[in-house]
């Protein structure tokens, strides 16, 4: 395994997907970070019809900044990302 280089951070990028029709743009956007992604987590939320995805980046700053950019701009898709302090 590399290790990353000592000027990245680790985020966890938040996505509540409450469209379906984004679902593929959100899943191009991550496969194209694919490289700076730790583990992705979706949870089907049937009962309010949404998707919650949970996606941790170990990645310079703007790479997580523009991931969560990208991500954010889609219709239908809200995101928040925490950032570590290191």
């Amino acid at each position: 395994m590399n290790t990353p280089p000592a000027d990245t951070r680790v985020a966890v990028i938040s996505v509540i997907v409450e469209e379906p029709s984004c679902v593929p743009a959100i899943n191009e956007i991550l496969h194209a970070a694919a490289g700076s992604i730790i583990g992705r987590m979706g949870i089907p939320y049937r009962e309010k019809n949404i998707s919650i995805i949970s996606v941790v980046v170990d990645a310079e700053l703007n790479v997580i900044n523009n991931i969560s950019g990208r991500l954010g701009r889609l219709p239908g898709a809200t995101v928040k990302t925490a950032y570590s302090k290191k």
